[in-house]
């Protein structure tokens, strides 16, 4: 792991946050001093740190599995909507203005990065190790210039990266798949392998797809997660 990981997830909502959490927790267990972080995330709530800084709520309740106490750091960029195309900014914790979607994916993210990358580093020169969670999905091609917070983060912090599926959705290896399919080549070699969630059921009926998403892509899948 090298310090680190990303844990991305084929879509929102395939269970990247408790995934992380739950990694994060097995790694105290270990012995291993970790933190969680996440370049950029979008939410109405908030919670706010010791320190008066305004970060996710999933990333404080992943510092809470760390056994640590959240900082801005862990949420460099937090994006609070405030109408159907604007969002109030607020960066290391404190609000610096609102700003349209078009504004932000025009320029402003990318002028981000290296704000959040520095985060990324003090977390780095902190912890043993840093788990971090990307948003949405990797592959949102349209967005891969100005990406911050998936392949961007993995690329400029030389991450390995995690892809977690929601099969209960179905579709899981199409996801998978296509996921890895729709990277550019440096990013694909990021890639570590998948890990299914929310599976119900006999996970022996998945070995087939298992072994054939393998062959297709040359990864593995490190792990089925049930549904509770």
């Amino acid at each position: 792991m090298n310090g680190g990981l990303l844990v991305a997830g084929t879509t929102s909502d395939a269970g990247k946050s408790v995934v992380t959490a739950g990694i994060c927790r097995w790694l105290v267990r270990q012995g291993v001093k970790v933190a969680p972080f996440k370049a950029q995330n979008m939410s109405l709530n908030s919670f706010v740190t010791r320190e008066g800084a305004e970060i996710g709520r999933a990333q404080a309740m992943q510092a809470q599995a760390c056994r640590v106490e959240p900082t801005a750091h862990m949420n460099p960029v937090l994006l609070k909507p405030g109408g159907e195309r604007s969002s109030q900014v607020v960066l290391l914790g404190k609000p610096v203005g609102e700003m349209s979607a078009r504004g932000y994916h025009g320029g402003r993210q990318e002028r981000l990065l290296d704000t959040v990358l520095d985060s990324l580093a003090e977390l780095r020169a902190t912890y043993d190790a840093v788990i971090c969670e990307g948003a949405g999905s990797p592959a949102e091609i349209n967005l891969r210039r100005t990406d911050i917070v998936n392949m961007g983060i993995a690329r400029g912090a030389g991450l390995p990266v995690l892809v977690v599926g929601d099969i209960d959705r179905g579709g899981v290896f199409a996801s998978f798949f296509g996921t890895v399919a729709l990277l550019a080549p440096g990013d694909q070699a990021l890639v570590a392998g998948f890990l299914v969630n929310k599976f119900r059921g006999d996970v022996s009926l998945l070995e087939p797809g298992l072994e054939m998403l393998h062959g297709l892509t040359g990864r593995q899948t490190y792990g089925v997660l049930p549904f509770r």
